[in-house]
């Protein structure tokens, strides 16, 4: 009679490093010292980069902001701002640096805004506007209204005051 190969119970053996008798107790972790996050929010590179550039046209908005010039930024105590037409802005990035203009449009699908007076002659002789990245451009002198004006406020009475 051949004999059954002999069941070996896996729980019962012994590993160089593993002690028998004791039970495995996880170490806690130390608490970290980050912010909290919305669980809604990735990290991952590529679900960010689809959120950013499928973003709907309000959040686009927010993030077509621009820096206000030093003037403005000690007026109304905020640092950067959505840009929109009419306000007059300074480049300060590329090969138009330096060149100073109205906002004609703010493109919102192609993440560019146009600036007056800033084309490129094309070949049969016409010109055509040239569409600069709002993080390129410093805010001048803002068009203002009773919507911006309470953003502003909003935005200056949360911010710190400078020291």
């Amino acid at each position: 009679m051949a004999s059954s190969p002999q069941l070996v119970d896996s729980s019962r053996t012994v590993s160089s490093n593993h002690i028998p008798h004791l039970p495995y107790v996880p170490l806690p972790l130390p608490p970290t010292p980050c912010a909290r996050v919305a669980p809604s929010v990735s990290s991952s590179r590529r679900v960010s980069r689809k959120a950013h550039f499928t973003a709907p046209s309000s959040v686009r908005r927010k993030i077509m902001s621009a820096t206000l010039s030093k003037e403005l930024r000690d007026k109304y105590n905020c640092r950067s701002i959505p840009i929109r037409r009419d306000d007059e802005v300074e480049i300060i990035r590329g090969t138009h640096k330096g060149r100073v203009g109205k906002v004609t449009s703010v493109y919102r699908r192609r993440w560019v805004i146009y600036v007056d007076k800033v084309v490129k002659d094309k070949a049969n002789g016409s010109s055509a506007p040239v569409g600069i990245d709002p993080s390129k451009v410093k805010v001048v002198t803002l068009k203002l209204d009773k919507d911006r004006v309470n953003l502003l406020e909003r935005k200056g009475a949360g911010a710190k005051p400078k020291a």
